[in-house]
């Protein structure tokens, strides 16, 4: 861990969303803030005036620019400004990026973590513990029970920036918990998104992947949400895109030099739910039959507070899954004692390796898939 200056809440964490990073750093106190990659600066701005009322800042990069500079610079100017007041402060991390060529590649799911902030930290060091490097680290929702506060998100950002110092990317989707609380309207203000919107492709190093966004859990009148949500028509526009992504003339997904595929989703939408929870049920399966196209190698869910393995066609399979489903987060209580356990998981070749692990690094238990192509070569002999 690496000093960071007294203004920064915590480190810095690089967010993939598109063909970007975001670079997002929780502040203390009022400043204007930009980051510099190699001789271009990147600025927080608003319509052409520097952002300043923010508790975080956040700078969108091109992958192709921070992957070549290897390197960042958080420039800024602490408030209010004055002509005797232009001083520049700067902060450079390191940054790597996940190499393509890499044999064996290490990331970290943090989900359902509900405001244990310390323990999801602790866990998401699982690597660094066995003397392995972690490459990227996926967030995948429920950091928190709500958003009732703005201060949650930088708390959601300390954890990212505590187990990756800055230093390696993030993935982000959103949790149903999210979606609630007094603040839950400023999420994309505050939090990775694409033209605002919570669902995205990504890309890092040979990883394709596809952040997909379920919104609530249960009927948008349902009087949990206090006559808030309008997800139904959200999932609708969501469909949309998730067409354009999948139809797409020359999609991403089959790009040079793709080796791996993956959705990252908080809610295991191809399950079949049980009632209140069993909504949208004609979407969701005609969302696995767009993602079948893409041929991921897996899902990765969290919100059931459970670890394991759904298969294509297994009794979880709710609605035609397009490839393994992996469920891997928990808070249990042993003792009197709360734990957290999330997921490492490592790439290498065609073998993928599921190990469920707590704030201790305890492994609580693990799956392993020899050959993560079989289920693509059951599909063509299936002619899907």
């Amino acid at each position: 861990m690496r000093n960071i200056p007294d203004i920064f809440y915590c480190h810095p964490a690089v967010y993939a969303v598109g063909k970007n990073y975001v670079i997002t750093v929780p502040v203390n106190s009022l400043c204007h803030m930009w980051v510099k990659v190699g001789d271009k600066n990147y600025y927080d701005s608003s319509n052409g005036i520097l952002c300043k009322s923010k508790l975080v800042h956040k700078m969108t990069v091109p992958v192709s620019a921070l992957d070549a500079a290897k390197e960042y610079t958080v420039c800024w100017r602490r408030c209010p400004i004055d002509p005797e007041n232009t001083k520049v402060e700067e902060y450079t991390s390191s940054f790597r990026p996940v190499d393509p060529k890499k044999e064996k590649i290490n990331a970290y799911q943090i989900a359902d973590s509900h405001g244990y902030v310390d323990q999801a930290i602790a866990a998401g060091h699982y690597f660094g513990s066995v003397g392995e490097e972690l490459d990227f680290v996926i967030m995948n929702g429920d950091i928190f029970s709500s958003s009732q506060k703005k201060e949650f998100y930088t708390l959601i950002h300390k954890i990212a920036g505590e187990i990756t110092y800055g230093e390696i990317p993030v993935v982000h989707a959103r949790g149903n918990h999210d979606t609630r609380g007094k603040a839950a309207d400023l999420f994309a203000d505050y939090m990775p998104s694409e033209k605002g919107r919570t669902y995205y492709t990504f890309r890092i190093g040979p990883i394709w992947g596809i952040c997909l966004d379920c919104g609530e859990d249960k009927i948008d009148s349902h009087h949990e949400y206090s006559h808030s949500a309008v997800f139904a028509q959200f999932r609708e526009k969501e469909t949309k895109w998730l067409e354009s992504v999948v139809n797409a003339e020359n999609p991403e997904f089959r790009e040079e030099g793709i080796s791996y595929r993956i959705v990252v989703s908080h809610c295991d939408f191809a399950r079949k739910w049980y009632p209140p929870f069993n909504i949208e049920e004609e979407r969701y399966e005609y969302w696995c039959k767009l993602i079948k196209k893409i041929r991921p190698h897996f899902i990765i869910s969290g919100h059931d507070h459970e670890c394991y393995v759904s298969m294509p066609g297994g009794p979880r399979d709710g609605f035609g899954q397009p490839c393994p489903a992996i469920v891997a987060s928990a808070i249990d209580e042993i003792a009197g004692v709360k734990h957290y356990t999330g997921c490492a998981i490592t790439l290498s070749g065609n073998r993928v390796k599921f190990l469920y692990t707590d704030e201790a690094h305890n492994v609580r238990g693990e799956d392993n898939f020899m050959d993560i192509e079989d289920h693509i070569r059951m599909l063509d002999m299936k002619g899907e």
